[in-house]
């Protein structure tokens, strides 16, 4: 069984356990209310309303209320030095159709209603960046903290490795000096 909505002045065709997506319903989060304005019910035998399908009903429950992505609203007239720009996200209600009722006959979801609070995912997301965040900064920290040491390190062997090579530098330049001055006095003999 299927059955054409109306809501928000635009028409949905609907089966149980169908998610759609409508324009904003004034309905709390998780609240289950019935939309009494059905066009047509269909299914073995279709039924259609003038303008309403009298005894029909359908069933639905809030599952998110959101607004949509971001569209660009952009304005322009040729040779006019006229632009404008804008944005739009426009306020929807995703509606979980969990019956619908006509004639003494009811087709009912198999499944439930998924509710999804929008804002507090939201909140728990950017709970979770900051302290990621947060866990960042002090691994960085302590990093810094090892390549300090590291490098500290690192110039203590060099320190000492200079400190050897200047040893063996004068070791070697007073031999090399003892040696020069015998060559020199071995040549005058």
């Amino acid at each position: 069984m299927y059955a054409i909505i109306r809501t928000g002045g635009k028409q949905y065709k609907v089966q149980a356990g169908d998610v759609v997506q409508v324009d904003k319903v004034a309905q709390d989060l998780g609240a289950e209310f019935v939309i009494n304005e059905v066009l047509l019910v269909g299914g073995e035998t279709a039924t259609l309303g003038s303008p309403l399908v009298k005894g029909a009903s359908v069933t639905v429950v809030v599952t998110k209320q959101a607004k949509t992505r971001k569209q660009i609203v952009f304005k322009k007239k040729r040779r006019q030095g006229y632009r404008k720009f804008a944005t739009h996200k426009q306020e929807f209600s995703e509606l979980f159709i969990k019956a619908i009722s006509f004639d003494g006959k009811t087709a009912k979801a198999e499944g439930s209603a998924n509710v999804v609070d929008v804002k507090a995912v939201r909140a728990e997301k950017a709970q979770a960046r900051v302290a990621d965040r947060k866990e960042r900064a002090e691994n960085k920290s302590k990093g810094t903290a090892e390549v300090v040491k590291k490098a500290a390190k690192k110039v203590a062997k060099k320190k000492v490795a200079k400190k050897a090579v200047k040893k063996t530098a004068k070791k070697a330049t007073k031999t090399g000096a003892k040696k020069k001055a015998a060559k020199k006095t071995s040549k005058k003999a």
